[in-house]
């Protein structure tokens, strides 16, 4: 069955001195302020679009590769992943690295990186952003 998920944004103001508050709706989890400059220099404890993308793309992969994992009969202990997403003002999302630290006994390093791959080219979040050229570190550890 599919899912919908929901979120919105009110903003006011022009780009450079507005800001906005995004509400993760389906959730209810909380609203976040967003702006210009929180997305193009410092967070300042906001939020940006970018962020939220990393949020996603770490625990979709995540998913995906303790999925991957867990059907080849090794499920992992632990993972700890982290996306840094790369924003160029007048260019934009510019790339995706993905870094993945996991603990998955019985697992040879190789075994590992092979796992990630598939992960990362399987995760949906990765296959709807697939525009952006996304990179991968993954060890064991």
């Amino acid at each position: 069955m599919a899912t919908v998920r929901h979120a919105h944004t009110v903003w006011q103001g022009d780009l450079l001195k507005g800001s906005g508050v995004v509400s993760l709706d389906s959730s209810g989890i909380g609203s976040y302020d967003v702006s210009w400059p929180a997305r193009s220099e410092e967070p300042n404890g906001k939020t940006s679009p970018e962020e939220l993308i990393a949020a996603a793309h770490s625990s979709c992969f995540s998913m995906a590769l303790s999925h991957g994992l867990a059907g080849a009969g090794t499920p992992p202990t632990r993972l700890e992943t982290k996306a840094d997403v790369t924003f160029q003002p007048g260019e934009g999302i510019t790339g995706i690295h993905l870094t993945v630290r996991g603990e998955v006994p019985g697992l040879s390093g190789e075994e590992f990186q092979a796992a990630a791959e598939d992960a990362k080219k399987n995760c949906p979040v990765s296959q709807a952003l697939s525009g952006t050229d996304i990179t991968l570190t993954a060890e064991l550890g």
